[in-house]
Order: structure tokens, then C-alpha cells, then sequence
């Protein structure tokens, strides 16, 4: 599918940025018995997002949307103002028995986007493209904050990382020719130049839990 004239995601200037190896969180989560647990993360462009996620073994499903503004704001073309309050976001559903949300963190730190960038990501600006982590629960809060402070002493990056932590208000799905877009379009100038990396690395930094195969939103 063919990108909208001034839509997100749109201007393929430059790479995805290099993927940092970093340490894995020292605070780990509390044990649990739960099948199922939610992390709503927000890093650039969700396409690359979700994408990275998909290709994560032990997550169930990862959907591109929207977090931090109000429902009847998450539209596309009205996010793309970037006066909406909203992110792109990606809602990632995981099995905590098979992967923990400090890897999900981890991941998303070191693969999925550049902690170290304000309000951008990238080739793409605004707000609506900011790093941020919607929280849902005390402990989630907590393992995050304590990773971003455990990263910043370890100087890992050149500067220091500027990830928002938000309690999540909600979280609404992106319209659907938005999902899967990275399988969908692999040749796309923008997939190839700024997501497909991402993927890589992924497959490079994390082989344990790489996936070949990605988990989709809609059956393919």
C-alpha cells in the first residue's frame, strides 16, 4: 500500500539507528502466575515497533495504536498533528512464562528505537513519535524505572535516555492497513531502510528469542 502524502512514517532521510547491546535489568518482576501480561510502549513510527515484537518469541500479539491522548483523537491524521497528546504505540501481549517484561524492555531499549531521542525518532519528529513507556500496574513502573536509572549509571548511551514513564489511560488500535505493515510491505523504501535493520538486529542481539515467522494482527 502506497504511503499518504504527509502521513507518519513517511520521510526515509536516514537509517534506523544502531542497536546497543545493553545489560538486562537487575530488578527482575515479581514471580506470578499469570499466561498472559501487557506492555504498551511507544518508539517512533509503530511500524517498527510492532514489527521488532512480532519477530519476539513469547509474544502473543503486538497492535500498532495510539496511547497518552483522548479517544476520539486516535486517528491517524489527526495523531500526525502531533497536538493530540497521543504516541504511536504498540500494545504488546506476552507470555511472562516464556518472556519477562524486563526483556520486553530490553528489547525495546536496545532494538526497537534510540531511548536517547526527544520527541523524534529518526527520520520523524513531533511528539507523537516520543519514547514512552504507558504503565500499567506499580510493578511494571517500578522495573522501568529502575532499568532506565541501572542504563544511565552504566553509560551505555551517549546521552542520557529521555523515555517518558505514564501511567496508561488507554490504549486504541491503529487503523487496520497500518497492521502488519512491515510483513506486508518489506520492499516499501521506508520498511527497507529504517525497520528491516531493526529486525535484524533483533535476530543478531537476541537469536534466543528470535522468530522467524511473525505474529500478525490479522491472519495472512
Amino acid at each position: 500500500m502506497a504511503l499518504l502524502v504527509g502521513s507518519a512514517c513517511l520521510n526515509p532521510v536516514r537509517a534506523a539507528e544502531k542497536a546497543v547491546q545493553i545489560p538486562a535489568p537487575a530488578m527482575a518482576e515479581a514471580p506470578g502466575g499469570a499466561t498472559s501480561e501487557t506492555a504498551v510502549l511507544a518508539g517512533g513510527c509503530f511500524w517498527g515497533v510492532q514489527a521488532v515484537f512480532q519477530h519476539t518469541q513469547g509474544v502473543l500479539s503486538a497492535v500498532s495504536g495510539y496511547a497518552g491522548g483522548k479517544r476520539e483523537d486516535a486517528k491517524y491524521d489527526r495523531v500526525g498533528s502531533g497536538a493530540t497528546g497521543h504516541a504511536e504505540s504498540v500494545q504488546i501481549s506476552f507470555d511472562p512464562r516464556q518472556i519477562s517484561y524486563g526483556r520486553i524492555l530490553q528489547i525495546y531499549f536496545s532494538v526497537a528505537h534510540d531511548p536517547t531521542q526527544l520527541n523524534r525518532q529518526g527520520p520523524d519528529s513531533g511528539t507523537q513519535y516520543r519514547s514512552a513507556i504507558f504503565y500499567q500496574s506499580e510493578q511494571q513502573k517500578k522495573v522501568a524505572q529502575a532499568y532506565i536509572a541501572q542504563l544511565d549509571a552504566a553509560k551505555v548511551y551517549r546521552s542520557p535516555i529521555v523515555t517518558q514513564l505514564t501511567p496508561l489511560q488507554g490504549f486504541y488500535a491503529a487503523e487496520d492497513y497500518h497492521q502488519d505493515y512491515a510483513t506486508l510491505h518489506p520492499t516499501q523504501g521506508y520498511i527497507a531502510y529504517n525497520d528491516l535493520p531493526k529486525i535484524d538486529n533483533l535476530k543478531k542481539i537476541f537469536p534466543a528469542v528470535y522468530r522467524a515467522e511473525p505474529v500478525t494482527v490479522f491472519k495472512r
